[in-house]
């Protein structure tokens, strides 16, 4: 029956496999496979479908673990809007009822009085084969089968489809990093487009570039060009406007014919009086 306290059969919090039904130890189960319910109909008990199997359960556990890191006093006051990456591997049957891979917002439009912070999450254990749940197996796409990579481009009109040389970029000049200060223009333009690979252009020992590791661009093993040796997840910078621009964007992996084309725009207004018209 419903318990009027937990408005359910059992309290979920206080039950567990010490109340697994065992009559020789007296522990009667607070629900039961199939029982029958008399509702009053003269010894006519009705059965109802319960399947012991399926309480208790958590079904396609999506719970991820985050961490919140303190603002900078650069950042002190200000709002944060966060620009990342949202959906899966695959095409539009293979992920659903997820989405394919799309910039989030994919319209962004703020004030030089805000910031926003470009990152993103992914993986490399994605696993869409046989038997596919509620989509269709498999997981098309560009790179690695069953990994997740994206990057930040800024491209050359927004109906373009096409990334700019960063030589004719417009908007990595108008933007300083808040998590990393002394990152030029061309150190953040180099880490978003290689999806952390690189951590800058710029030398070692210059603040962007200190890590153990860090590869710099020009140094080391050469990044793949489907980013199939790059981070599946990036950091990314928090980033502060200089001046208005409006930049589209683009990412050059998750662009394939058959997935949905990863593009997007961000507008950035003078101030919170123009933001407000």
């Amino acid at each position: 029956g419903i318990n009027a306290e937990y408005g359910d059969d059992y309290d979920p919090y206080q039950t567990d496999s010490n109340d697994n039904q065992n009559i020789q130890e007296g522990i009667v189960s607070p629900i039961e496979q199939n029982p029958l319910v008399d509702v009053g109909a003269s010894g006519r008990p009705l059965r109802l479908a319960l399947n012991t199997n399926q309480y208790g359960r958590t079904f396609q556990d999506r719970s991820h673990v985050y961490r919140m890191l303190p603002r900078t006093t650069a950042m002190a006051g200000a709002i944060i809007h966060n620009l990342n990456v949202r959906g899966k591997r695959g095409n539009i049957v293979q992920t659903y009822p997820a989405v394919e891979y799309d910039f989030i917002p994919n319209r962004a439009t703020i004030s030089t009085e805000d910031l926003v912070h470009i990152q993103w999450t992914g993986s490399n254990t994605h696993n869409n084969q046989p038997n596919g749940g509620d989509g269709q197996t498999g997981d098309a796409g560009e790179g690695r089968g069953g990994t997740d990579r994206s990057n930040f481009l800024e491209m050359q009109g927004e109906i373009e489809n096409y990334p700019a040389p960063y030589e004719n970029t417009t908007f990595w000049s108008k933007v300083e990093s808040l998590t990393t200060p002394t990152a030029t223009a061309k150190d953040i333009a180099v880490s978003m487009f290689s999806s952390g690979y690189y951590c800058g252009a710029a030398v070692v020992n210059n603040g962007v570039c200190d890590d153990a590791g860090d590869q710099v661009l020009g140094t080391g093993t050469d990044m793949n060009n489907l980013l199939n040796n790059a981070p599946a997840s990036y950091f990314g910078h928090v980033l502060k406007f200089k001046e208005a621009v409006t930049v589209p964007y683009m990412c050059s992996r998750n662009n394939n014919f058959s997935n949905r084309y990863s593009t997007a725009k961000l507008f950035h207004l003078q101030s919170y009086s123009s933001f407000r018209l």
